[in-house]
């Protein structure tokens, strides 16, 4: 049983070895990587109308609908990142990667039921598991590369349900994306076996959509929600 035992830890070890040799020859890495993401909703503007439990308008004291505004805000939230990710090439290289990421961003709620308008700030965050698969071009120690992205949402805060639910007249259990599909483009470096590296990241499809009343009776508005992010991260190589 010993013998055994130490002829299988002798065979991991010999495979380990070779394929760290195997990596180094071919232009292969694999690490793991952490950082910030610094990122930013949009949406518009939209006028629309609250409504109660019911499915009912609200009503202000002289009997008109309550109408609030929408609107986007220019404030970034920060969120952080952390993975694994794997690259194979050595000057024109394929790098795909497994992230765990948390992004967030705020819009503002101007309601209307008063004399004097009060504006509340909806602060959303929420947590996804992101694959990007980017192409890159090395050059000594620095890199450029770009490709696509896609992101699975695994959890959130429950901010943009709550904010919504008093101006969606309908259900609003599929107002957010399975999945959203975007974009990473940006420059590392390497040195001292470590990746630096700072992406502009964006969504090609909405993060989510649902409909509202609009001001105009019998029409509705959609918002669209799309996600811009900066993001630093600093990883660091096995193989």
């Amino acid at each position: 049983m010993k013998k055994s035992f130490f002829v299988v830890i002798l065979g991991l070890c010999s495979y380990m070895c070779s394929t760290v040799a195997f990596g180094q020859a071919k232009g292969f890495a694999f690490g793991v990587k952490g950082g910030m993401n610094l990122s930013q909703l949009s949406m518009g503007s939209v006028l629309t109308t609250r409504y109660d439990g019911n499915g009912n308008p609200y009503l202000k004291y002289n009997g008109q609908e309550v109408r609030d505004n929408i609107q986007e805000s220019l404030d970034s939230r920060t969120g952080f990142v952390g993975g694994v990710y794997a690259r194979f090439g050595k000057h024109l290289y394929i790098q795909p990667e497994v992230l765990v990421s948390t992004k967030g961003g705020t819009f503002d709620i101007i309601q209307n039921d008063g004399d004097v308008p009060v504006t509340q700030q909806v602060d959303v965050r929420f947590s996804n598991i992101d694959v990007p698969i980017l192409i890159g071009l090395k050059g000594g120690p620095f890199r450029i590369n770009a490709g696509p992205m896609a992101s699975f949402r695994i959890g959130d805060n429950q901010k943009l349900r709550d904010a919504f639910e008093h101006y969606t007249s309908g259900s609003f259990n599929d107002a957010l994306s399975q999945a959203v599909y975007g974009y990473q483009l940006g420059a590392g470096l390497d040195i001292f076996g470590l990746s630096i590296d700072v992406r502009r990241e964006g969504t090609f499809t909405d993060l989510a959509t649902f409909k509202v009343n609009n001001q105009s009776a019998g029409s509705s508005s959609t918002v669209r929600q799309k996600l811009t992010s900066w993001q630093v991260t600093v990883g660091i190589k096995i193989i």
